[in-house]
This record gives structure tokens, C-alpha cells and sequence, in this order.
């Protein structure tokens, strides 16, 4: 027995809402897209060369922007893409158009284990921009100064066993020290492959597998009680 000495945690369906990130974020972004993009072409002149350099060609604004909104609607994990929403939900955030959505068990949950002295890090397919404003501005106020780290797909993509081995090395635990949450099975999968604890968080009902530890809240997750 004994506890982990570090939590990393997914956002999307096990810190957050779903529902917050498809209904409140994704479309704020998508509306505004466009505008800010035209609005803010020279201070965005790396950003819409990556764009660019994605699309193998070199393309004018309107051909960019229509690029960047077709990578928004397929919800692309692509640099630039994730580049220019973080900028408009930063807009959004500082202007308290919304909050971050951070269940209430989670927000008690992380509190609680950075008071015991375990280090907290998030890895989603967001940003890491994207990622401290959701924190930064949520609903419980500034979390972020409960997290050690931050890390996106720049480590590597969620799916992939190599992700996780490179997250154990870059915080430098032994990947037997680390707990990873998600609600999706596929990353604990590779996250367990690389040596990790995993437990799904199942918020919204049975998500079809009883490979992995299960809780359908924070609440019910005791960290220092899992099998070393």
C-alpha cells in the first residue's frame, strides 16, 4: 500500500464538464474567429505561418481563416488552431463572459491532496494556455496554484504509451508513483502500459469497461490507499 507521490489528471469529463467545453467554450471561439484573426494578423504572424507550413502552401488571410475554422469545427489538435481559440478564450475569461467549469468534487479533491504534499499536474489535449485560464478563472476561483505542471500533446498525443513515460520523466517520479485520471479508457490504457496507477473517472454513467478502478466523483478517490 501507499500513495502516489504525484496525480495527473485529464480535464474534459473528469475536472470539467463536457458540456462546458462543447457548449460554452467551442462556441465562443467559433464565433469570434474570425474577426480576431483579421483583427490581429501582425501580432498572429507566427501563428498563421504555422498555418501555412501545415497546409504546405502559403495562403492569404481569408484562405487562413477558413483553414483555422475548418480545424475548429473537426476539432484538430493542431498548434495554431489551439494557438488562436486560447487567445479568444483569454478574452472571454478577462471579461467574465464565463468561468471555468470545475466540479465542486474536484476542486475539494485537489485542494486536499496539494495540502498533503502530493504534486498535481493536468495533461489534456487543450493547450497549456488554455488549460491555466480554465483554472485561473474558475467557477472556485484561481486554482492554479495548486498544480506543479502542465503538459498538452507538445509530449505527445493521449493515446500513446510514449506520452506518459516522457510526462513520468519530465516530473521525475517513478511512473509507479503517478496517478493518472480520465474518463477515457484509451489513455489509461497507455498510461498503465507506461507504468502508471490509473483510475477512471466514470461522471456520466457506465462507459463500457471494467478493466480499470472506477468513481463516478473525487469524492471517492483516496489516493494514499492504492496498491503501490
Amino acid at each position: 500500500m501507499g500513495r502516489p507521490q504525484a496525480i495527473v489528471t485529464d480535464i474534459e469529463g473528469t475536472t470539467s464538464s463536457l458540456d462546458f467545453v462543447h457548449e460554452v467554450l467551442f462556441p465562443y471561439s467559433r464565433s469570434r474567429l474570425a474577426d480576431h484573426v483579421r483583427a490581429n494578423a501582425a501580432s498572429l504572424r507566427e501563428v498563421l505561418g504555422a498555418v501555412d507550413r501545415a497546409a504546405g502552401q502559403t495562403l492569404d488571410l481569408d484562405a487562413q481563416i477558413a483553414l483555422l475554422l475548418e480545424w475548429h469545427d473537426a476539432d484538430r489538435k493542431i498548434g495554431p488552431r489551439k494557438d488562436v481559440q486560447a487567445a479568444i478564450w483569454a478574452e472571454g475569461f478577462r471579461s467574465r463572459a464565463f468561468t471555468g467549469h470545475v466540479y465542486p468534487d474536484a476542486v475539494a479533491a485537489l485542494r486536499r491532496w496539494h495540502g498533503a504534499g502530493i504534486a498535481l499536474y493536468v495533461y489534456s489535449s487543450g493547450s497549456v494556455a488554455a488549460q491555466k485560464l480554465l483554472f485561473g478563472h474558475s467557477d472556485a476561483g484561481d486554482l492554479t496554484p495548486l498544480f506543479a505542471g502542465h503538459f498538452d500533446t507538445n509530449v505527445g498525443a493521449k493515446r500513446e504509451v510514449a506520452s506518459y513515460r516522457a510526462i513520468a520523466g519530465a516530473i521525475g517520479f517513478d511512473p509507479a508513483d503517478i496517478l493518472f485520471l480520465s474518463d477515457v479508457a484509451a489513455e489509461l490504457a497507455a498510461a498503465q502500459a507506461a507504468g502508471l496507477r490509473v483510475i477512471l473517472v466514470a461522471r456520466d454513467g457506465d462507459p463500457g469497461t471494467e478493466d480499470y478502478p472506477r468513481v463516478a466523483s473525487f469524492d471517492a478517490i483516496e489516493p494514499w490507499l492504492l496498491p503501490a
